[in-house]
């Protein structure tokens, strides 16, 4: 899909997704060895974004498998359409057993999930594993297994194999330790919250209409409050919606009252939102 790490920077900026060098990089070997990428950090930092962008820039279909406690093989894999092959074997009263389970069990009768769907067909795919951390580890087996041979076995219909290999984004936050075994088989990028000049890019592309002025202080603030032993952090998608806020209340400075106001845009919590209002100075940013 890439053709150089620059490529990589400039496609995805294209999109609207401003890739640091570290990202772009590892995207780009992500790409050119045909490895999964394991992508950790914090919420919000923009582990799901960069597998959307890199599915626009490559004009490819993006599936995603959102992981959560009880996902299991029928909602990751496959299952069967039950309703339908019942429906089926009660048209056909009359036929003997081998003869039904020859049809029932077609392609026909088969609901593809996420992991199937994106092993299958010719056309470009990117598969999105959501939040990997919060599913059970007996998940983990099953994405060792498709994504060390990128082909699943369905017992009554054969082995299907991958004709062309899907571009594999896997995101944690890091809320249980992923299995070594799933780490080995992916590169791995770590997505921290970007530096000050990247924040403020960031910012500036997303909220264009916001003065300079007003994008400097936004990003300095975030920063302070980033500093501060909270129980939720800001992140970057908050820094951008408070300064949406901002430029929908019209406000021209960062002054105390505006950050009082419009504080809970930033901090969800409201032990954070005290802790915050105590420490906060805004004449020493």
């Amino acid at each position: 899909m890439f053709t150089s790490v620059d490529d990589v920077s400039a496609r995805l900026a294209e999109t609207g997704y401003l890739a640091s060098p570290a990202v772009a990089t590892t995207v780009f070997l992500a790409d050119r060895l045909g490895k999964p990428l394991l992508v950790e950090g914090p919420a919000g930092v923009g582990k799901t974004e960069l597998a959307k962008a890199v599915a626009t820039v490559a004009g490819a279909e993006l599936i995603r498998l959102q992981c959560y406690e009880g996902v299991d093989e029928s909602r990751a894999l496959y299952e069967w359409n039950h309703a339908k092959q019942l429906l089926r074997i009660s048209v056909g009263r009359d036929e003997t057993w081998d003869e039904a389970r020859t049809d029932i069990f077609s392609e026909e009768f088969l609901l593809p999930r996420p992991l199937l769907t994106a092993i299958r067909g010719d056309d470009p795919k990117v598969l999105l594993i959501d939040e990997t951390d919060k599913a059970d580890v007996e998940v983990e087996g099953l994405l060792l297994e498709v994504l060390s041979d990128f082909q699943v076995t369905v017992p009554e219909l054969g082995t299907v194999t991958a004709t062309r290999r899907p571009f594999v984004v896997l995101t944690s936050n890091a809320s249980r330790e992923l299995s070594e075994a799933l780490r080995r088989r992916c590169l791995f990028l770590h997505i921290g919250f970007p530096d000050e000049e990247l924040e403020r890019r960031i910012v500036r592309l997303k909220v264009p209409h916001l003065t300079e002025a007003l994008t400097e202080s936004v990003v300095r603030v975030v920063g302070a409050l980033r500093a501060m032993d909270l129980r939720k952090v800001p992140s970057v998608a908050e820094t951008i919606d408070w300064a949406r806020t901002l430029l929908a209340l019209g406000a021209d400075t960062l002054d105390e009252e505006v950050v009082r106001d419009s504080l809970g845009v930033v901090l969800k919590h409201q032990e954070d939102i005290q802790k915050a209002a105590a420490k906060l100075d805004l004449d020493a940013l």
